[in-house]
């Protein structure tokens, strides 16, 4: 195990069971906070509403599918899939406590995929308000276009993803005892 890092559940009692629940209400509360000022604030087509010049803009945009406007269309299914993946890995954090890492990256998965889900089930569409202008020019200099905007559910996802990958590679290296 690296200092906190490990993927095992070998030291889970040390996670509160609260904890998953916490993490994941405290990103569903901010994530639907921002997409109601979004839709309260923002219009579909205006303009980007620079928020840090160069980093972040506000424009509203709407998305019946997945990432990159996948399976468009498909709201419905997709909330209710959402939803269960979401719920089952909370599910799972309860059943099965897990290191506070594994406990933090998983809570904040689920965060995300409930947080689309509400959005899929009372609306028909994902609301999405963040454009970040590095992204885009990421994206653009491989010739794929504007990074999609995105929302808070949408970062929890991808970062959870993220830090799950680098954490099993970082366990794997570790040392045996």
């Amino acid at each position: 195990m690296l200092r906190g890092v490990s993927l095992s559940s070998d030291r889970p009692r040390h996670t509160p069971l609260w904890l998953p629940l916490l993490i994941a209400a405290a990103l569903l509360v901010a994530d639907q906070l921002l997409k109601a000022w979004a839709l309260a604030n923002l219009t579909q087509g205006a303009p980007a509403q620079t928020v840090i010049p160069g980093l972040l803009d506000w424009q509203l945009t709407f998305n019946t599918g997945a990432a990159w406007s996948m399976f468009s269309g498909s709201a419905l299914p997709l909330a209710l899939g959402r939803l269960l993946v979401g719920l089952g890995i909370l599910g799972y954090l309860l059943i099965r406590p897990q290191t506070r890492f594994l406990t933090v990256v998983l809570s904040m998965i689920a965060a995300g995929a409930i947080g689309n889900a509400i959005d899929g089930l009372r609306f028909g569409k994902v609301t999405d308000m963040i454009h970040a202008p590095p992204l885009s020019a990421i994206t653009r200099a491989f010739g794929q276009g504007d990074f999609p905007i995105f929302n808070i559910a949408d970062s929890c996802v991808v970062v959870g993803t993220i830090l799950l990958l680098i954490g099993s590679f970082v366990a794997d290296r570790a040392p045996r005892r």
